[in-house]
């Protein structure tokens, strides 16, 4: 009988004395800033230029170089891929400086890698740290139908159930008609009839080509105009989402989806099931996690780099969901500086 995929672990390599395992007490995601920082920089110097595996792999490049010096054991859970197709930042790739605390990791170096390609709005580099053994792997199940929702939505909603149904509800909960409410639902053929539904229900789609991890975050975050969001998208961006609105104090529920019979039969031999619904502390079961966001281009909650002659400015969401802090903090970055702690592309 095949073993539960549903958690990944490693032993550490760390060279160093055997260390009893630790919770991670102090908040690590404000040292994870300066990872997300780094790639969304590097990023950053490729958004408009129409190259996006370019601008992928500066942000790789730099977000590895950085995390090598997190005081943390980690592994990564939702990384670039397989080892033989992602030589950084692949699954199961030890990063950290091999200390404790020991603690799985999910990284997006760049949540919409069109959207920065193009110069277009709402790219963000993420990542996502939780305890060791509590972060759901994904495996071969690469999309999943979502629904999620910020603090006040929560438990009003019901991935299973239809659009309207979880509307009407919503718009009860929220206390505004539906014709107010604001639905992001990624923009792909599978969805027309999603939309179809959405729009007769009275509600107004919020369309976006790219980045579900941003447009998740968005309906936990206030004034962004986005009260849920509905569809089929990737299952490890759910993952990361799923960090990031435990500390927001919101919801997400995925069922897994195959998009295709192979996929289906190589996913169920491992033991997935794709009738069950992952709710949020089924993506993330830890009670600590830890999430950080810079954003590449100007978003509904944060600016996007901007490069002055000293330098550049950055703007990243900071979240942790054990003491429910959420931070958005603007840095200076001279240029000098930059040079001096990272090679990779500054």
């Amino acid at each position: 009988m095949a073993e539960s995929p549903l958690r990944l672990t490693r032993k550490s390599e760390y060279a160093g004395p055997v260390l009893p395992p630790s919770r991670p007490d102090r908040n690590i995601a404000l040292e994870l800033i300066r990872v997300t920082e780094a790639a969304a920089i590097a990023a950053a110097r490729w958004a408009g230029r129409g190259d996006k595996y370019a601008a992928d792999g500066a942000a790789v490049d730099a977000m590895r170089f950085v995390l090598g010096a997190v005081a943390m054991d980690g592994v990564v859970v939702i990384g670039e891929g397989e080892k033989d197709k992602a030589p950084m930042l692949y699954n199961g790739e030890q990063i950290g400086d091999g200390r404790p605390p020991q603690v799985d990791v999910a990284v997006d170096p760049i949540d919409g890698t069109t959207l920065t390609a193009a110069g277009r709005n709402g790219a963000i580099s993420v990542i996502a740290l939780s305890e060791r053994g509590t972060m759901f792997n994904p495996g071969p199940c690469f999309y999943m139908k979502k629904i999620a929702v910020g603090p006040r939505g929560r438990g009003s909603v019901d991935v299973n159930a239809s659009a309207t149904d979880n509307l009407t509800e919503l718009s009860k909960r929220l206390k505004k008609p539906v014709q107010e409410l604001g639905v992001v639902i990624l923009d792909r053929p599978r969805h027309d009839d999603l939309v179809a539904e959405v729009r007769e229900a009275g509600a107004r789609v919020l369309s976006i080509t790219d980045g579900d991890v941003a447009g998740a975050i968005a309906t936990g975050w206030p004034n962004s105009g986005a009260d849920v969001l509905l569809g089929i998208g990737g299952t490890p961006e759910g993952v990361i989402a799923a960090a990031a609105l435990k500390g927001l104090g919101g919801e997400i529920q995925g069922v897994l989806h195959a998009q295709s019979d192979e996929v289906r039969k190589e996913a169920e031999a491992l033991g997935y099931d794709f009738k069950r619904v992952l709710m949020t502390d089924d993506l993330v079961a830890s009670d600590n996690c830890f999430f950080s966001a810079t954003a590449i281009t100007d978003g509904d909650f944060l600016r996007g780099v901007r490069f002055y002659d000293f330098g550049a400015t950055t703007q990243s969401l900071v979240v942790r969901s054990r003491s429910g802090t959420v931070r958005t903090i603007e840095t200076f970055h001279r240029h000098d500086k930059l040079q001096e702690f990272t090679t990779a592309g500054f």
